[in-house]
Parts: C-alpha cells; structure tokens; sequence
C-alpha cells in the first residue's frame, strides 16, 4: 500500500472534539522529541506535513491527517517532557489517556522507541499502561540509522528484554529510519491489513 494523498484535518484539545466520522484511527505516539513528526512525513511521503522541531514537547494537540480520504493518522503529543508544569504534565496525561481509552475508532497505537539509547522507564511504564488497559499497540523503533547494525541488535535486545520482564511476549514491532525510508513499507502494510478487516466487518 502507499499512501498518495494526506491532508492536515485539524488539532484538538481533547478526544470529543476529535473527528466523529468513524474513519479508522492510527494513533502515533512516543517521548518527547523521539522523531513522531518525521515519521508521519516518511509515511505520508509530504517532507513538512507535520512540523518537525528540535525543540521537545512541540506537538501539544492532537493532531489528526487524513490519509487518501479513507483513515487518519493520529500525531499524539509525546510524554516524559520534564520541561513543562505539572499541571501541563497532568493535563498531556488526561488528553493522552483519554483519546486512547474512549477512541472506538482507534485500531491500533504505534509506540515509538527510539533505538539510540537504553531501556527508558516512561516508555516501559507507558507500555505497560497500554497493556492494562487492553489498547492494541505496535512498537516502532526510530533514529536507528544513527547506530551500527551490532549496536542497533544490541540496543533493541536491550529494550525487548527490559519489557519482557512484565510480558510473556511482545507485539508486533518495526525498525525505522526517517532518513533512510526504512520501514515505511512494513508500517503502511499493516495499516493496510487492518483496514481491510475494519473495512469488511463495517460493510456487513
């Protein structure tokens, strides 16, 4: 699958503005800074359709694009940004949690890692979190053509084993680089996959 057109739908301050239209939902999501804009660019093929910053904690909406007229890409904002208020923080935390949790149109939450550096505990705890709460979820490795193919194993084993130490198994996962294109086809195949079960069973 590729995608051919995406258009900007808009930004919302919380899950009941979102869209209403039923469209499937993908929902893309990581800590601060952890490359969440330059993936939406690579997948949508648009360099500037998510503004990508240097800065962390730039995205504070939710953002949502419209893929080919027929499913969105949802650009969350990131957590663990220790530059903000608290009260900021509790308020991320409540936009964040409550789009995942009351989406029935989200398929499935993309969870960026980023493979340069050990196991993070807001991204453990974070995935846990999605666990509890019975969200279906991908992790997406990113930035990793800033290492080695030995250091990148020896990072991504690292991560895997620090999750496996509260899971039996793990889910799907893919290994990325913006600036390589790597994984674009993999990620837009599952997305593809998905939506023709979504699509199917809501034509019955």
């Amino acid at each position: 699958m590729d995608v051919h057109n995406t258009a900007f739908a808009g930004s919302y301050p919380t899950e009941s503005q979102c869209p209403a239209d039923g469209k499937p939902e993908y929902a893309f999501i990581g800590r601060s800074n952890v490359g969440k804009s330059s993936l939406v660019n690579m997948l949508t093929g648009r360099k500037n359709i998510a503004h990508t910053s240097r800065t962390p904690g730039k995205t504070q909406l939710i953002n949502f694009f419209l893929a080919d007229g027929q499913w969105y890409l949802v650009d969350l904002p990131g957590y663990g940004y220790a530059r903000i208020s608290k009260r900021k923080r509790r308020e991320w935390r409540r936009m964040i949690e409550g789009y995942l949790q009351k989406r029935q149109a989200l398929q499935c939450a993309f969870i960026l890692v980023d493979a340069n550096v050990p196991p993070q505990q807001n991204d453990i705890e974070f995935i846990n979190w999605l666990g509890e709460a019975r969200i279906p979820f991908v992790i997406v490795y990113t930035k990793t053509d800033r290492l080695k193919p030995e250091e990148l194993e020896s990072n991504i084993s690292a991560i895997q084993q620090a999750l496996l130490q509260y899971w039996q198994e793990l889910p799907q996962q893919f290994i990325t680089s913006s600036v390589k294109g790597e994984g674009r086809d993999e990620i837009l195949q599952f997305i593809n996959e998905v939506n023709e079960r979504y699509f199917n069973f809501h034509q019955l």
